[in-house]
């Protein structure tokens, strides 16, 4: 999603930029393309239109497609904006360059600062990790000759204009957050293409760093495959955010449940006005006015502060990136009092370390109880962190049968069962493994060998946080136990990689 790009040319009428996300089976795609994420791939756009009276239609049309598995937004709208415009005008050997001035880009490392150079461009930027915190990646300015060579710095690879996405509904940023949360179906409906994928990607980021787990759908139009699915009266529709355009949706996406209309995207200065949430059945037509079409009543009480805070800063004129970064925050601190006492009630069903024995398998975490849950909340819940007031317990209940808890859980599930099989390592490599081996059979000793080089590959293969001086320790007792077996078995074990 990218904001409109506007050119000189007075026979230009329209530019714009887009996000969109398709399934993997299409077979145009390159082959090549590494895949990260097993569903979707991720295009940006930039279209253009161009006054053509020869044609039947007035204009011409085209537009350029960058087609990546990262959602590195900014970036790659800064990359759009540099080569399009030149591409319409040079067409494929110019794209050909283009191409191979990133074929010699070096790999994307999460927390590297990168030097990209585009054609005579040369963008600075770092690649963020998961540790860092909403708002918080900034360049570090490192004072050395080659900055001299530096075109431009993106602040951000991945982020959008937050405040200038909700700033039509910025009243109701709360119960936005609540709905995206809980993982409701929700329906954007913008003039444009670039206002649509914006503001998907803004409502997808505001519960960061709460991974959402639903689908999303920048930019959806009536020629996606799921069309019929999404517009059918005969089920509740699944939970997934949409952006739309086409005024044709005002119709057949009536009956869902939250629905946000916007107009224009404002210029900053401008004050928006105070939108009522209005009932579904006064959105008939693209044309209705601004707001949030929807019955749901939020669980939580209206935040008064931030909204003053922020309409302050429209009034004083404060930058938008100003206004984001404050926006940004108060998602985090909302976001962050609520997954807190999940995370303390889930790290308590950790077995203890004592549980952990070299002679048994790792041990299972505890079930999950919501009751359990619950109780907890009493004394370690919100009211720690957060000054809010509202049902807290009913938004719990809500968002644990929502996809986000669910991926949330088997997320935190993976990571602690993967600890569990780091300790279980480290317990053996503290054991004496050659004095078990002399006190055992030699069918014993190798079904232990066996055991331990999975345990290697294991570790490797899902990359167990584990030291590397416990890996080394561990196959140093590997080694000691086959060296002290016969000579026949030791040219085979040598040669085992696994079972």
């Amino acid at each position: 999603a990218t904001t409109p790009t506007i050119c000189c040319n007075a026979d230009i009428l329209h530019t714009s930029s887009c996000l969109f996300k398709f399934p993997i089976s299409l077979r145009f795609l390159a082959a090549k393309i590494f895949l990260k994420d097993p569903a979707y791939y991720y295009g940006y756009v930039y279209f253009r239109q161009v006054r053509d009276k020869s044609l039947k239609r007035g204009y011409f049309q085209k537009s350029l497609v960058l087609i990546s598995k990262l959602p590195y937004v900014h970036l790659f709208r800064t990359v759009l904006k540099q080569i399009a415009p030149e591409y319409f005008e040079k067409s494929e050997a110019f794209l050909e360059a283009v191409c191979s001035d990133v074929d010699r880009w070096p790999p994307p490392i999460p927390g590297e600062v990168l030097h990209l150079p585009i054609m005579g461009v040369v963008m600075k930027l770092r690649v963020p990790t998961y540790r860092d915190k909403p708002g918080t990646t900034p360049i570090v300015q490192n004072m050395h000759q080659a900055d001299a060579q530096i075109s431009m710095t993106l602040p951000t690879v991945h982020e959008v204009d937050l405040f200038r996405c909700f700033c039509p509904v910025f009243f109701h940023i709360q119960m936005l957050w609540e709905l995206v949360l809980l993982g409701e179906p929700l329906v954007v409906m913008a003039p444009s293409p670039a206002e649509s994928s914006e503001t998907v990607l803004a409502l997808v980021s505001c519960i960061s760093p709460l991974k959402y787990c639903s689908d999303f759908r920048p930019y959806f139009t009536i020629h996606d495959s799921e069309f019929k699915e999404y517009t059918t009266r005969t089920q509740a529709p699944p939970s997934v955010i949409l952006g739309v355009t086409n005024p044709f949706f005002a119709k057949t996406l009536q009956h869902w449940p939250h629905i946000i209309r916007i107009g224009d995207i404002k210029l900053p200065g401008d004050v928006p006005k105070q939108v009522k949430v209005k009932k579904l059945k006064n959105l008939k037509t693209l044309d209705s006015k601004p707001g949030v079409y929807t019955s749901y009543k939020p669980y939580l009480n209206k935040d008064e502060e931030i909204v003053k805070q922020l309409q302050k800063g429209v009034q004083q004129k404060r930058p938008t990136e100003a206004q984001s970064v404050i926006l940004r925050r108060y998602f985090l601190e909302l976001t962050e009092s609520f997954i807190i006492p999940l995370e303390r009630y889930v790290a308590s069903l950790m077995p203890l370390q004592k549980c952990i024995s070299p002679w048994k398998s790792p041990p299972q975490l505890r079930h999950f109880s919501q009751d359990d849950f619950m109780k907890t909340l009493e004394k370690a819940g919100p009211q720690l962190t957060s000054g809010l007031k509202g049902d807290w317990i009913g938004l719990y209940r809500h968002f644990l049968k929502s996809p986000n808890f669910d991926g949330w859980f088997r997320s935190r599930q993976k990571e602690m069962t993967q600890k569990l099989e780091a300790l279980h390592l480290e317990a053996l490599c503290n054991e004496n493994l050659v004095f078990w081996s002399q006190k055992h059979t030699e069918v014993e000793t190798v079904d232990l060998v066996l055991k331990l080089k999975n345990k290697l590959l294991q570790a490797d293969r899902e990359h167990l946080p584990v030291k590397t001086d416990t890996l080394k320790k561990l196959q140093a007792h590997i080694r000691d136990i086959i060296l002290a077996l016969p000579d026949d078995l030791q040219d085979i074990l040598l040669k085992t990689g696994t079972t």
